[in-house]
This record gives structure tokens, sequence and C-alpha cells, in this order.
């Protein structure tokens, strides 16, 4: 259970580091307000994901897994994310979610590929 609440802080803590990445590019002021605002939709999206992969996943689960775990988290940030930005007239334009996609991927699928790596590496020197 521990590695599951770690995977979960790593993977909110990636997504604003995201977020925060996202608002120094464009320059935006208020920091710790702008980033909350810029951030719930897409942590929202990533707690649907979580939910969802427990509930369809909930004997098999696995938070390290790039598939289904990581795929299902970054489609659900991604998505939920851009739904409630539109609904709280946050910007979503055609660059921005290409770029979020790109980014949330290599984000979300790029860490459990690097740990399953490191898992392997570990595994083979035994």
């Amino acid at each position: 259970m521990k590695k599951y609440l770690l995977a979960l802080l790593l993977d909110a803590v990636l997504v604003v580091v995201f977020c925060a990445i996202g608002r120094s590019s464009h320059g935006e002021a208020n920091a710790l307000a702008g980033l909350a605002g810029t951030a719930w939709p897409f942590l929202t999206g990533l707690a649907v994901g979580w939910i969802a992969t427990l509930a369809l996943y909930r004997d098999k689960f696995d938070a390290l897994l790039i598939v289904p775990t990581g795929i299902v988290l970054w489609l659900s940030t991604l998505f939920v994310g851009m739904i409630l930005r539109i609904a709280s007239n946050q910007g979503t334009a055609l660059s921005f979610i290409i770029v979020a996609g790109t980014v949330l991927a290599v984000f979300l699928l790029g860490w459990r590929a690097v740990a399953k790596a490191l898992t392997r590496t570990a595994a083979t020197r035994k």
C-alpha cells in the first residue's frame, strides 16, 4: 500500500510541476493562487484516473505498470483536465492540448518506465 501512496504522490507532484512549468513559460503572475487554478482540473483528472484504475483492476492493480495504469492515468488526467478547463472558462487551444498530452505522457508514463527498468536491472543483479 505504501508503494501505491508514493506512486500517487509522485503523479500529483508531476502534474503540479507540469502546471508550474506552463505558467512559468507564459510569465503568469499570482504564483500560488494561479498555480492552484491551473492545476485543479488536471489533479481532478488524475484522481478520476486513480479511482477508475483501482475499480477496474482491483484484483490485479499495480501502480507501477505503464499498461493499464499509466495509460488510464495519462488519458484521464488529460481529457478530464481539458473538460474541466472548458467548464471553468480556461484555455484549451489545440497547441495546448498537444503540449499537455505530450508532457503528461512523458511525466506519467516516463517515471513508470524508469521504475520498470530499474526493477529489471536490480532483478538481474540478484
